[in-house]
């Protein structure tokens, strides 16, 4: 007699109530470190085409709508990388997946910088578009189930702050070196690869035991919580009880059609609209601000710098969402966050003064970091465990899916309509995602995953 693919049993490895139990240590420190550096250059890499494009434009010759193309690709990478490692993260394990796409996004992200034509960057984009964002996925997943419920949001957040001050450091980075020659641009790629530094640190890192629970591996899932604990009680001494175990489904294999029945299926659509609407209004800004400021009548040189101050704003503001992380409900944060985000972003786009530029650029930034740092820590968690990083990753690759058109329709309306055309679209973008979030948006802080 077939046995059913979902069943019901004791949990005798109790994961979720001995993880909730334990006090930060400095294990949680290490793997918030560790997963940091994930999140540092896979953010850093986000960046390095917008700071290029410029360059590329002077150099190759090639026109905006050229580098809308070499977006598109990026982003069509990222959309198969989020939905197809996502699924492939619940399938072998969080932390195998993560080592694949950390290696595969380097690799990939050297082979930028040795680019020969534009073809061969849209193929060497695509490869690390794809390794980035499934990277993402798994390390929000690994953080959504390692950390306790009551501090879960703000340690996502954290490491989004970590990976966020890669991005005014990238800026400079790029600062430095594109004006060192027609070859320069090249070396930005390069550092973008540095974050295969991560295998030094992932040997120390347990697989998640709340996977091998949920495929009913809990033999497995007993002996990595036992480790952990160890580990703990050597640094902080006697741990308390667990709560008393409780009965789980467990699910050795869960299809994508499951993300689209009962609860699962609200959950799906208000995350990819907020992805899809985010998508546009983040990447909007950041990948073709220097760009349009270039053929605004600023220099290559002063897009940049302006780029690297309004960028300070970014590990501020995700700084900022920790803090706010669980004092209220994530999805409120994220409402508001996007509402200034609105109404910062449409003020830029209607001043050329450059201290009017640099401050609004930097209020974008903070107030977009407050809400894309919750957005990720948000993202995984209405999710079962089963579903956690295919319904994540869903959403996310179809945000990113969407930039496909999202950089041609930002390309067409920079070209056609005018520079702060740009700012009204990104702007009205940043308000549906309030809309969705403050009306049909789960709450999430603090329950138990």
């Amino acid at each position: 007699m077939n046995q059913p693919s979902k069943f019901t049993t004791p949990l005798n490895s109790n994961v979720a109530n001995r993880l909730d139990r334990l006090p930060i240590s400095r294990l949680h420190i290490y793997v918030l470190a560790a997963l940091g550096v994930v999140y540092f250059f896979d953010l850093a890499d986000l960046f390095t085409l917008s700071n290029v494009a410029p360059a590329l434009i002077e150099h190759w010759g090639i026109s905006l709508k050229t580098v809308g193309n070499i977006t598109a690709f990026s982003f069509l990478g990222m959309f198969i990388g989020a939905t197809a490692g996502g699924w492939l993260s619940d399938r072998i394990g969080r932390k195998k997946a993560l080592s694949w796409y950390v290696l595969l996004f380097s690799l990939a992200s050297i082979l930028n910088g040795f680019s020969w034509d534009v073809q061969s960057l849209i193929v060497f984009r695509f490869f690390t578009g794809l390794g980035l964002a499934a990277a993402m996925i798994v390390t929000n997943s690994y953080l959504a189930e390692f950390f306790p419920s009551k501090v879960r949001g703000k340690y996502t957040t954290l490491c989004a702050m970590i990976g966020l001050i890669g991005v005014p450091i990238t800026n400079l980075v790029s600062a430095f070196v594109i004006p060192l020659g027609s070859w320069g641009w090249r070396l930005v790629f390069v550092w973008g690869a540095v974050g295969i530094v991560f295998f030094f640190l992932s040997h120390k890192i347990e697989e998640s035991p709340r996977w091998y629970e949920n495929r009913g591996d809990h033999d497995q899932a007993d002996a990595i919580m036992n480790r952990i604990e160890a580990r703990i009680e050597q640094e902080k001494g006697p741990l308390p009880k667990p709560d008393k175990p409780v009965h789980i489904h467990t699910v050795k294999h869960a299809g994508y059609s499951g993300l689209f029945k009962g609860k699962n299926l609200k959950i799906t659509l208000v995350l990819s609209g907020v992805w899809i609407c985010e998508t546009f209004g983040f990447y909007g800004f950041a990948s073709w601000v220097p760009s349009l400021l270039k053929n605004s009548g600023i220099n290559i040189e002063q897009a940049l710098w302006y780029n690297v101050l309004q960028s300070i704003g970014a590990p501020l503001g995700a700084f900022i969402g920790s803090i706010v992380s669980e004092r209220f409900q994530r999805r409120s944060i994220l409402a508001v966050s996007a509402l200034f985000t609105a109404f910062a972003g449409l003020l830029y786009g209607m001043t050329l003064i450059p201290l009017m530029i640099i401050s609004f650029g930097l209020i974008v930034n903070m107030t977009e970091r407050v809400f894309t740092s919750n957005l990720y820590a948000y993202t995984s968690e209405p999710y079962p465990t089963e579903y956690r990083s295919s319904g994540s990753g869903l959403a996310y690759g179809l945000g990113r899916f969407s930039n496909i058109f999202g950089s041609l329709i930002i390309g067409f309306i920079a070209v056609n309509l005018g520079y702060v055309s740009v700012f009204l679209f990104i702007g009205g973008c940043w308000l549906i995602c309030t809309v969705l979030l403050l009306f049909f948006g789960p709450k999430t802080n603090q329950q138990q995953i």
